[in-house]
């Protein structure tokens, strides 16, 4: 059985009520597959907060650098294809072949926003004057709020963190109860890729 915690500002900590709860194996109730902690409004605040303490610097680093972060990611997920994709179909209960369809789906979907870095931008726009010029930029809206569901337990964060991250965005991530493993593992690969403390946070 493996045991996870919530990842809040760069660190692995418990719910602050201490509380956990577990989940079994859904093809044999009798294994239980994995404890989380059983988190409330203190945790999702403390997550919120730590985002809003990460948000400024990450939004002022580059794209190209924000994606560099992703493509590491994607390489990270992908040499461990094999184990997510078993700890998945243990925890959600799809088939061992449509599980690591979806690990590599996530791989994909990083490696699409890490390479989408190099032409994230703003366009230049006509203007009737001379010597003026019109363009728009990409701003980061700020900390934003991610709730996903069970059947899709890993593309799904992905594929709404990826964009979110590479946007400059913060982000607290909440994942469905029934199977939050792989939202916890993506976190563990974003960290090891570099992605500074704080600006992902995920809270079960």
């Amino acid at each position: 059985m493996r045991i996870y915690q919530n990842f809040i500002g760069g660190e692995w900590v418990s719910a602050a009520s201490t509380k956990t709860f577990r989940n079994q194996n859904p093809a044999d109730t009798r294994e239980d597959v994995a404890e989380y902690p059983l988190s409330a409004k203190d945790d999702a605040v403390a997550a919120i907060e730590a985002a809003k303490k990460a948000f400024p610097a990450w939004a002022a680093t580059t794209p190209v650098a924000r994606g560099r972060i992703l493509s590491k990611a994607s390489q990270i997920l992908e040499s461990r294809k094999a184990e997510l994709a078993e700890v998945l179909t243990r925890e959600e209960g799809k088939t061992l072949g449509e599980a690591t369809g979806e690990v590599q789906r996530a791989v994909d979907i990083f490696r699409f926003f890490g390479g989408l870095s190099y032409i994230f931008g703003g366009q230049t726009l006509p203007h009737d004057l001379p010597g003026n010029l019109l363009y728009t930029r990409r701003e980061a809206l700020g900390v934003v709020a991610l709730i996903t569901p069970w059947n899709f337990p890993i593309a799904i964060p992905v594929w709404k963190a990826a964009p979110a991250l590479l946007s400059g965005n913060a982000v607290v991530l909440k994942p469905a109860s029934q199977a939050p493993s792989m939202s916890l593992e993506v976190a563990k690969a974003l960290a090891e890729a570099g992605l500074p403390k704080g600006v992902l946070n995920v809270v079960v």
